[in-house]
């Protein structure tokens, strides 16, 4: 659709700015621009700043259903189910079509074979950054560009990709639902591995699945996918060429930990591989690579005891891969040493696995959010050492308490954050926040007792 006078609503735009990116570009390509969402607008102060001088219309604090009714388009945040809204179910009713961010971009971008996408249901991120960052170190007369569901929008760099640059996208089950829509899949479809998660939106692992197996669905003839062991038995379509990704035979030197880390490393080295750029005669190398913000990452040191955010873990497989990578398989980190905070928002997993690793693995284990009740639970059942604290505050207020030098205290919540914070990165701010007013305000000795089975 040309967007030039076109009545475009844009419904969501987050304190974060979620959809600042989106509203720009469409106020640059001449689209009458209203952007609602339900958020008042002080609350949105930050994000509306970003999109001053610009002709765009905003309904702040609610949704108008006429708004949607009498749109040309709706730009739908992909966080928003549109299969349980009032205002898109009008709007559908009224034959408005409806796009996301990240389907306007695929639409504009002027070569999909040279379109990496990753998917996963862990490691989709780390591994999608790993990939633009050996890009960025081997590309000489093109570009690397990153985006998607990593955060960040690309469609104010549309003019700046050209035919040859390469663009690598992390794409999240939200957003293939849309790109499934309109028959699209990147040229390069790389897929972590699988799990069931976000059963809250998608109903049950099928439909979550399904989901996530329209990055493969429209590939064409000399595409290329690459699969991890658990997507190993994924269909594809005649013409592509299908590589299985392997665990690392050998340690891939890198500042980060985990065996799943080494997963993530090995499997951009065989996407630069198999699209040319590395020719295998000089590996390149991932040891300078830093890490993502939310992802194991190191954000203090109180007393001799280290504080690791890795609040981007929001499935208990993501949680078990981070709990091993301080115990199960890190030789400086002796089992026993590890205080683990869990909970958070819940999306119909079985937290029961994440309960019982955690409470063999780990000296403590720390409950918050809406989860924590059964975390708890199931901890104690498996005999371990529990905390109830609610809330994170309170969490590593306590963890403080009972670490000794030469412990870890972990956040890596297994679950959402929507119970207790607008997103992952919000939680992971206040953990960080929380860790620094240790320096300040240490906690005073308490005489809670743990709660243990034994």
């Amino acid at each position: 659709m040309p967007l030039k006078g076109k009545r475009v609503l844009v419904m969501g735009l987050g304190r974060f700015g979620g959809g600042v990116g989106v509203a720009k570009y469409l106020a640059q390509q001449g689209a009458d621009v209203l952007v609602t969402d339900l958020l008042p607008a002080a609350t949105l102060s930050p994000s509306v700043d970003q999109l001053a001088g610009l002709p765009i219309q905003y309904r702040l604090g609610g949704h108008l259903m006429q708004d949607f009714t009498s749109a040309d388009l709706v730009v739908v945040n992909p966080a928003v189910d549109p299969r349980a809204n009032p205002f898109l179910e009008a709007a559908r009713a009224a034959s408005v079509p409806f796009t996301s961010e990240i389907r306007l971009l695929t639409a504009a971008l002027p070569d999909r074979s040279r379109v990496i996408g990753v998917t996963g249901t862990a490691g989709k991120s780390t591994t999608t950054a790993m990939i633009g960052h050996l890009l960025s170190k081997q590309l000489k007369h093109s570009r690397a560009y990153v985006g998607g569901n990593i955060g960040g929008s690309l469609l104010d760099q549309l003019t700046a990709i050209q035919p040859t640059d390469w663009v690598v996208l992390e794409l999240s089950s939200f957003m293939l639902e849309g790109l499934d829509a309109d028959r699209w899949s990147p040229g390069v479809a790389v897929v972590t591995n699988i799990a069931p998660n976000h059963l809250d939106r998608h109903g049950d692992t099928h439909a979550y699945t399904h989901a996530k197996q329209a990055i493969l669905r429209h590939q064409r003839p000399n595409d290329l996918a690459l699969l991890g062991q658990t997507a190993a038995d994924w269909a594809t379509n005649p013409g592509v060429t299908r590589t299985l990704v392997p665990p690392p035979s050998h340690a891939i030197p890198l500042a980060i930990p985990g065996r799943h880390n080494q997963f993530n490393a090995g499997c951009a080295r065989a996407v630069v591989k198999a699209i040319g750029v590395d020719d295998g005669t000089s590996p390149i190398s991932l040891a300078d690579f830093p890490g993502l913000p939310h992802r194991l990452q190191a954000v203090g040191e109180h007393r001799g005891v280290r504080y690791f955010n890795d609040s981007k873990a929001t499935t208990p497989e993501a949680a078990m891969l981070a709990i091993a990578s301080f115990t199960m398989d890190s030789p400086t980190s002796p089992r026993g040493r590890l205080h683990a905070i869990l909970g958070g928002y819940d999306k119909r997993s079985d937290l029961t696995p994440l309960a019982r690793t955690a409470s063999k693995h780990c000296r403590a284990v720390y409950t918050i959010g809406a989860t924590g009740d059964a975390i708890a639970a199931a901890a104690q059942q498996a005999g371990g050492t529990v905390h109830r604290c609610e809330t994170l505050d309170r969490a590593v207020e306590q963890a403080q308490r009972n670490a000794q030098p030469g412990d870890t205290v972990l956040l890596s919540p297994g679950c959402a954050a929507w119970d207790q914070f607008d997103h992952f990165e919000h939680r992971g701010a206040a953990f960080t926040q929380a860790v620094s007013n240790l320096h300040t305000n240490p906690p005073q000795p308490t005489t809670q007792q743990p709660q243990k089975t034994l």
